[in-house]
């Protein structure tokens, strides 16, 4: 077996080309909607996380800043240009939204009952995931407005992760579930 090697500038950009033939305009059926996060570098982030995985949206609520906000740019990168979003002031607004589009509002966050985010399968999709703020979470009037709750498991000291690394790793999650369904559909067409 070869020894891995980082890809060329070139590969890179073949890589992407052959990733946008294959999506083409085609955005997986996720949202988030971030309630009172206060860093604009962490909504940088979550923009960088977003475009990534292709969200249908990001919705902005509370005090959330928005990209026009200095420092989101910093570390967006310019995912704040591909990644449709929203600013949506009342989060019950935009829960009522999203449920009307179909999706079920699952909350991250340290609650009771929560099941573990791996436990998230194709039952629970399309959803809009709801993150809150990087002290304090989400309100328990929120909380009560969302169908379920994921808790990300922390095995260390602290006990949650930054909200940009929370996103990422619900994200990748609801994405591995999406992908590996796709597949299977792929092969039994097959």
């Amino acid at each position: 077996m070869d020894r891995p090697r980082r890809l060329s500038y070139h590969e890179l950009a073949q890589l992407r080309a052959q990733t946008d033939l294959r999506y083409g305009q085609l955005r997986h059926p996720i949202a988030v909607l971030l309630w009172n996060v206060r860093s604009a570098y962490n909504v940088g982030s979550i923009f960088r996380t977003c475009d990534a995985v292709r969200v249908e949206q990001l919705i902005l609520s509370g005090y959330t800043p928005t990209p026009e906000r200095h420092g989101i740019h910093k570390t967006a990168l310019g995912a704040e240009q591909s990644v449709p979003w929203r600013a949506i002031a009342d989060p019950f607004d935009a829960i009522a939204e999203q449920r009307r589009r179909g999706h079920r509002i699952v909350a991250v966050e340290l609650a009771e009952g929560a099941r573990l985010h791996w436990m998230l399968d194709s039952h629970d999709l399309p959803a809009t995931f709801v993150f809150g703020n990087e002290l304090v979470g989400i309100s328990e009037e929120i909380l009560a407005a969302c169908d379920d709750a994921l808790i990300i498991p922390m095995f260390g000291q602290k006990h949650s992760l930054n909200v940009a690394v929370s996103v990422g790793v619900v994200l990748y999650r609801a994405l591995e579930v999406i992908e590996r369904q796709r597949h299977a559909a792929l092969q039994t067409s097959r």
